[in-house]
């Protein structure tokens, strides 16, 4: 699929790994960031969620050179939408 997904997430986040798992089964890559371990994606998931730790929050950047995308707690179809899908 065109474009990148990276995935803000906690290893204790139920969310998270459904989405993970829904991601797997459809063959999307992405890259998974934990908050708890990184200091600069917190606040981004912070400035991106009102000052909250609210994960997972996804970012999408298309390939075609559209605007970002940031999702907080996203469907998998909200997913393949914002990848053009």
């Amino acid at each position: 699929m065109p474009g990148t997904v990276t995935m803000y997430s906690t290893t204790w986040c139920g969310y998270c790994r459904r989405l993970k798992g829904q991601m797997d089964r459809e063959g999307i890559a992405y890259t998974e960031i934990n908050i708890e371990q990184d200091p600069e994606s917190a606040a981004f998931v912070e400035k991106a969620n009102g000052g909250n730790q609210t994960v997972p929050t996804v970012l999408v950047v298309p390939e075609n050179g559209g605007e970002d995308v940031v999702m907080t707690n996203p469907s998998l179809a909200q997913v393949k939408q914002a990848l053009g899908a």
